[in-house]
């Protein structure tokens, strides 16, 4: 139970954890501003730093959940929380509240719903980093953050974390905290940027085809950009996402319109 909220942790999470954090651990050492090379090459073995890790995305991914299930519970809805394979759900089980349930809610609703996971989630990031700046550290992850997110100066400013561990410890909690919770804002569905898009999509007036049309279309984009940049894992993952809500425009899933 985390919070009243009751959380399952399905096996294939931690299967996950450990196959996308093998390689992760890995290159930990050529990172910049790593203190790893500094050691000797690491005193941190792969075994530990992949505990590390898989506490780090456990703790990452359960604070975007519990923004869903708070958000869930603010509406009237009870929910319970579930991991697995790279992610989770907060899946909503009964209302406490008269009149209120998971099909009666409005637009407006589900849309803050579907932000406050990874809002809370990039809020705990901005905490965290916050908190090492003041301790006047550098947050050296971000200098190998995709597009953009490198650019940010004040962050990478300051002394080196001179522990290898607490180097980790930052790194392995802000990458998954910053990059997943933003990828998870592309409006793609069922991702919460895809729930989002679709909220407001029909709050002014659209429809839930168009919606689904945006997600084709992103998905498509976003898996060619992975192919090109050799991220094959992610290509075919977007491109699942693609298929699945091309599938949903079938004239058969009327319900979807």
């Amino acid at each position: 139970m985390l919070l009243g909220f009751p959380v399952r942790i399905a096996w294939t999470f931690w299967l996950g954890a450990v196959v996308f954090g093998y390689g992760f651990c890995q290159s930990i050492a050529l990172l910049s501003g790593s203190p790893v090379e500094e050691f000797g090459g690491g005193t941190l073995g792969i075994g530990p730093l992949l505990v590390v890790w898989t506490i780090c995305l456990l703790l990452s991914i359960l604070i975007h959940e519990l923004g869903h299930a708070l958000a869930f519970r603010y509406y009237g809805i009870q929910s319970s929380i579930v991991l697995y394979h790279f992610g989770g759900l907060a899946v909503p089980t009964s209302s406490f509240m008269p009149g209120r349930s998971i099909a009666r809610m409005r637009e407006k609703e589900e849309l803050i719903v579907a932000a406050a996971g990874p809002a809370l989630q990039l809020l705990s990031a901005a905490v965290l980093v916050l908190a090492v700046k003041l301790a006047g550290y550098q947050v050296g992850i971000f200098n190998n953050m995709p597009a953009y997110l490198d650019r940010i100066p004040w962050v990478t400013e300051g002394r080196m974390i001179d522990s290898e561990g607490l180097y980790a410890l930052v790194s392995f909690y802000v990458f998954p905290s910053v990059v997943w919770a933003l990828l998870n804002l592309v409006p793609v569905w069922p991702l919460d940027g895809g729930r989002i898009a679709r909220s407001l999509i029909v709050i002014n007036g659209g429809t839930v085809a168009q919606s689904l049309w945006l997600s084709v279309l992103c998905s498509g984009a976003l898996a060619l950009y992975a192919f090109q940049n050799r991220q094959t894992f992610m290509a075919i993952f977007f491109l699942m996402f693609a298929f699945s809500s091309y599938q949903m425009l079938n004239p058969m899933n009327n319900s979807w319109r």
